[in-house]
């Protein structure tokens, strides 16, 4: 190693050891439900999060059920009931009761219903005050969760410090969730956070899709953080989106060079699937050399690229060779794009197709086994 790379070791080893070393895994309950308590500050992505979570469960086999404790903010009880459909979770509510008495009943519906883990969404407030921490403090007593998850907008910087500690002061949180994480620019609410309390960072928010949730790795965050990149988040993130028979089909479409603008089409939805075009980037070594501007050119393109293909009919996306200048101008027309675009793209696809085509040649092979490409 050379003395930068023995500098930059020592400073990711200190930061993973910072942020906990290990991955940190929910508490499971030996007899039904695992109860989870989530608490925040409004505005954090407390009632949303908690159906990410429940997905997350979900998707892990479990048979989770969301409650609303939530009975002063308007439309809390709604909300969690929308975003407990999209995640295909069930909803216990008993409309503005006694928050206590709600979570109380919430744990007999699911102990009844075979519910292994209970998710209760309990009240926020804009500011930390008395009155929400003794009714949190009575939840706790009534139901005595195996988890209290605090969740904080990792963009509010120092307050998310000073709001970690008060809860952690009053309730004894077992773990966070931060929301809004943006890999390497706000790493530092990670690192305080869990300084501040000594309490670990179990999952991280990275978009607002119900799937943008992940464990908290403090090792991946690190090396994030320096600009090393998440490689390990990103296969995880391609398996769990590519379909394996999908795949095969693909690599025989382009050993065989049948690859035309339908498959390219797919290939581009399922980079989507992954998350935002700046979460994947972020998650490549050196992802920190790519300005913000740079990233936001490449998201404007591929919606660019995307519309142009999907003006285009079936044939013309399986034959683009016959797309004339008439048919360019209709597709144009049809993406709210130009012909130049329209060119542009037509002509990457051709030179991606001579790559292929040159990549499947016996002689190209020969050489690349050989070591003699270059």
């Amino acid at each position: 190693l050379t003395p930068a790379q023995q500098i930059i070791k020592i400073v990711n080893d200190e930061l993973t050891e910072l942020m906990g070393s290990t991955n940190a895994r929910i508490t499971f309950s030996s007899k039904i439900p695992t109860v989870i308590m989530m608490c925040g500050l409004q505005g954090a992505g407390k009632t949303t999060h908690c159906a990410k979570l429940a997905r997350y469960f979900k998707q892990s086999g479990k048979r989770p059920l969301l409650a609303a404790c939530d009975v002063y903010r308007p439309a809390a009880i709604q909300q969690l009931q929308i975003v407990g459909e999209q995640a295909g979770v069930p909803v216990f509510e008993m409309g503005q009761g006694d928050p206590v008495e709600i979570a109380r009943k919430a744990v007999l519906h699911a102990r009844d219903y075979g519910n292994d883990i209970l998710i209760l969404d309990t009240a926020g407030r804009l500011h930390i005050d008395e009155e929400l921490m003794d009714e949190l403090r009575r939840i706790k007593e009534a139901v005595q969760p195996q988890e209290i998850l605090l969740v904080i907008d990792a963009m509010t910087g120092q307050d998310a410090v000073n709001v970690a500690k008060s809860f952690d002061e009053t309730l004894g949180i077992d773990g966070t969730i931060l929301t809004k994480l943006d890999g390497d620019t706000r790493g530092g609410a990670a690192l305080s956070v869990r300084a501040v309390t000594g309490k670990p960072i179990k999952f991280v928010g990275t978009g607002e899709k119900l799937d943008n949730l992940e464990p908290f790795y403090p090792d991946r965050m690190a090396s994030r953080i320096l600009g090393m990149g998440d490689v390990l988040t990103l296969i995880e993130k391609a398996q769990s989106t590519v379909d394996e028979q999908k795949a095969m089909e693909m690599a025989k479409k382009l050993k065989e060079q049948n690859f035309d603008m339908n498959d390219l089409l797919e290939q581009m939805q399922q980079i989507k699937q992954m998350g935002s075009l700046s979460q994947v980037i972020s998650m490549f070594p050196g992802a920190g050399k790519i300005s913000e501007e740079e990233t936001a050119a490449g998201e404007a393109q591929l919606k660019k690229t995307e519309a142009i293909i999907n003006s285009m009919t079936k044939r013309e996306r399986e034959r683009p060779a016959i797309i004339n200048p008439s048919r360019k101008r209709r597709i144009a027309a049809g993406s709210g794009t130009k012909v130049e675009d329209v060119n542009r793209l037509l002509k990457q696809f051709e030179q991606m197709q001579k790559m292929m085509k040159m990549m499947g040649s016996s002689k190209f092979r020969r050489a690349a086994k050989r070591g003699r490409l270059f």
